[in-house]
């Protein structure tokens, strides 16, 4: 399919017909597509200037006043963020920043994580088949199994930094039970190790929460954003302390230094979207629009529906009936997509935006396809 354009939660190919969209570019477009207050965002910082300089020589304020509003809606002491222009660069950041801060090594990731495809986020991915044919990757990386709190013992004096997804991603939507985010920041805080929480994906309102962690009561040390901020622009951000953060300013100074993080353009278009998010109903939407999914899509070929908010997986019996609903459903109209390391499952991640009418329609066109392959 080639796309011609696309406005609100629809994307139209080249022959005028439309696709719903509930991927929402994975995740990456919060206010569906061609939301008018961010083209407006983009147009008016077109107007103005676009790349000039990004190691704090000149103020710009489209990056200020994104920052600033990222540290209001923060828990303290996450007040100090820097931008970077993808999410597995924010990654990388918050790894250095960690062995930067504690003076350690070793980081700790979780089974089946995803944190992005450069060689350090890479390193912590917790699935071997996918990064096997690029090692030696980066050394002292050891990995726990989400939810299992015996594996907590495994964070030691010698760790810098445990690195999780608040809901795993890529393994399938699974959400942390058992109060389990806050039992590893307490293993966390009594060996003096970092807590990371990579909100790539779960953050920007996708959950219900801004925040996937306000959910769980966690509050992390270093906390990763990207996708959903960008509002259809590439984007990623990690926040932490000041304290933390100006340690990257000396031994050596430039820590970590990006061309293009920052970029104004992006960051307007970023400001607009959390603006957005943060001064309506759509964050409170996402839990009340995951009720509509989870009333309509009751089916015997869908065994279970993980997840929270717009951010959901149906999980299939098979990964052959997933591949079929998904290729079946684009025939449809209607514009699903995988999972990275669970075939059984389908991924639902809407626009915020979408309506419940929209909602029902794409609903009723996945039991249509379930009923023609069951």
């Amino acid at each position: 399919m080639q796309i011609s354009h696309a406005e609100g939660s629809y994307i139209y190919d080249q022959n005028n017909k439309a696709y719903l969209d509930f991927v929402a570019g994975v995740s990456a477009c919060s206010l569906g597509h061609k939301h008018p207050k961010v083209v407006s965002a983009i147009k008016t910082q077109l107007d103005k200037y676009l790349h000039v300089m990004v190691y704090g020589e000149y103020i710009q304020e489209p990056a200020v006043e994104l920052t600033k509003l990222l540290a209001q809606h923060l828990p303290e002491p996450l007040e100090s963020t820097y931008l970077t222009n993808s999410g597995t660069e924010a990654i990388e950041g918050a790894l250095k920043l960690a062995k930067r801060f504690t003076g350690r090594s070793q980081i700790i990731s979780a089974k089946n994580a995803y944190h992005g495809n450069t060689m350090g986020s890479m390193s912590v991915m917790g699935f071997e088949k996918q990064k096997q044919a690029f090692r030696p990757l980066i050394p002292d990386v050891n990995f726990i199994e989400f939810n299992n709190e015996t594996d907590l013992q495994q964070i030691t004096t010698k760790t810098a930094a445990v690195i999780l997804e608040t809901i795993q991603g890529g393994a399938g939507f699974i959400v942390p039970e058992n109060d389990y985010l806050n039992k590893v920041r307490q293993r966390c805080k009594a060996v003096g190790a970092l807590l990371i929480l990579d909100e790539i994906q779960t953050g920007i309102g996708r959950t219900g929460k801004l925040f996937g962690f306000e959910h769980y009561n966690c509050v992390p040390d270093i906390v990763v954003t990207g996708k959903g901020l960008g509002g259809g622009l590439p984007i990623g951000a990690f926040t932490a302390s000041k304290e933390m953060m100006d340690c990257l300013m000396d031994n050596p100074k430039l820590g970590h230094i990006t061309t293009f993080g920052g970029n104004p353009v992006i960051a307007a278009a970023a400001l607009a979207t959390l603006k957005e998010i943060t001064t309506t109903i759509l964050i409170a939407g996402a839990l009340e629009k995951e009720i509509v999914i989870r009333t309509h899509l009751m089916h015997p070929l869908i065994t279970e529906i993980r997840g929270k908010g717009l951010m959901l997986a149906l999980i299939t019996p098979s990964a052959d009936i997933a591949n079929q609903v998904i290729l079946k459903c684009q025939d449809a109209g209607l514009i699903l997509f995988w999972l990275l390391f669970e075939p059984r499952a389908i991924r639902v991640t809407p626009p915020l935006t979408i309506t419940n009418n929209e909602l029902i329609e794409g609903c009723n066109i996945i039991i249509d396809v379930l009923d023609q392959i069951q």
